[in-house]
């Protein structure tokens, strides 16, 4: 008689189970705001979802969390000036922390940027000033650093760096900046330098690079100060740049492609638009502009042939098709925010002021928002990028983290 009890019990868990998928990097496992999470709720009840803990004293932080089996890994600068490098179980507590160096003092964030990359039992994360730091997990072990700004010859822009390190097989993807340098690969167990981008030299920007494949090519697509610029992964070679310019200098949403196109975007009215590849992917010709999607740094979610975000002008979430660049649907009940995608629905946190959170149907056919609370605790910005994993929405909000259940019971 315990034997169908048993196995109902071991087919719930393997459910469970097969819901979550490790975080191991900025903005999901492929860091295009995608969360592989199933089986989450649809609709909120009033005033949110229901909050599992609240952590605060992880130091000041506009970076997002990663989760890797039972341990969440995050940033923060504490009052001594120093970054550090969190670890938490999943009830919140924190195991262990270690620094990792000074943090940046800039006047307008004071914070750490960088999320935890995870790559088997090593850790990468950048500080704002561009040092490079490796660690061991689980014991946060300090390996090598890189100070690449000096190595390289790089400037740092005008609110330092904000970018997660990339590691693609056994290289560490970085962007400094320098001349002959814009992007570089290191060597992901020493720091030592593999490749730089000969031919390119535009000044780093706050994007963090990702990973496309195309006629046959496996690229590295990111955006410097000036351009969306494509180059080979594994050698670095420089392929081609498209320019697109924003004030400030300010591209911090990576671009996306889909279909032999790449979109990119910028926030300042400067918009969004589309090139497609050539074939070999050597070169690249404009396909579309358009200046309703300005995206500043909040991170934009491709579904279907669709882009998802907000604009940074007219301060509104959108949704645009990519092959024509036509808005499908536009509102200003959601303003601008960090946009992220789970089991068919659009997560969108909202700032600075606002600290709004929205849960919205991700569908071309209109827009359809279905919950929304207010993240009360924690101070400064809201900034950071929402992290999905293990049936939660993680939200970071200067020194506080807080865990929502988003389980559908």
């Amino acid at each position: 008689m315990k034997r169908p009890l048993v196995l109902v019990t071991i087919l719930v868990c393997m459910i469970g189970a097969a819901r979550a998928e490790d975080v191991t990097q900025f903005r999901g496992p492929g860091r295009d705001g995608r969360f592989q999470e199933s089986a989450l709720l649809k609709e909120w009840p009033r005033g949110g979802p229901p909050v599992m803990w609240v952590t605060k004293g992880l130091g000041k932080g506009y970076s997002s969390v990663s989760v890797v089996n039972d341990t969440i890994f995050l940033t923060g600068k504490e009052k001594d000036g120093q970054g550090y490098l969190y670890l938490l179980d999943l009830e919140g507590n924190v195991k262990r922390k270690v620094a990792y160096g000074k943090e940046t003092d800039e006047r307008q964030a004071p914070m750490s940027r960088s999320t935890p990359t995870i790559d088997g039992d090593r850790l990468y994360l950048t500080s704002a000033y561009g040092v490079v730091s490796c660690f061991r997990v689980p014991d946060a072990t300090k390996l090598w650093e890189v100070d690449m700004m000096k190595r390289f010859g790089g400037k740092l822009p005008t609110w330092h760096i904000a970018e997660s390190v990339l590691i693609d097989g056994d290289r560490a993807i970085c962007t400094p900046g320098g001349p002959d340098a814009s992007v570089v690969a290191l060597d992901k167990m020493t720091g030592e330098t593999v490749w730089t981008s000969k031919g390119l030299s535009d000044n780093t920007s706050y994007c963090s690079a990702v990973i496309a494949e195309h006629g046959g090519r496996r690229l590295i697509l990111t955006m410097t100060a000036k351009y969306v610029v494509g180059l080979v992964a594994e050698t670095g070679e420089f392929l081609w740049k498209h320019k697109h310019e924003t004030d400030y200098d300010i591209h911090a949403v990576a671009p996306v492609y889909y279909d032999g196109l790449v979109f990119y975007t910028g926030g300042y009215g400067s918009g969004s638009g589309a090139i497609e590849l050539s074939p070999d992917a050597t070169s690249v010709t404009p396909k579309w502009k358009d200046t309703t999607l300005d995206c500043q740094h909040h991170g934009v979610v491709l579904l279907d042939g669709y882009i998802y975000g907000t604009g940074h002008k007219t301060s509104e979430l959108l949704c645009l098709d990519m092959k024509t660049g036509k808005i499908m649907w536009r509102t200003r009940e959601v303003t601008q925010g960090a946009t992220v995608y789970a089991d068919g629905m659009l997560y969108v946190y909202e700032g600075p002021r606002r600290g709004i959170v929205s849960l919205v149907k991700a569908t071309p056919a209109g827009y359809q928002r279905t919950g929304s609370f207010k993240v009360t605790e924690g101070t400064d910005n809201h900034w950071a990028h929402p992290t999905i994993a293990n049936g939660r929405v993680y939200i970071r909000h200067g020194d506080t983290l807080i865990a929502y259940d988003i389980a559908a019971k």
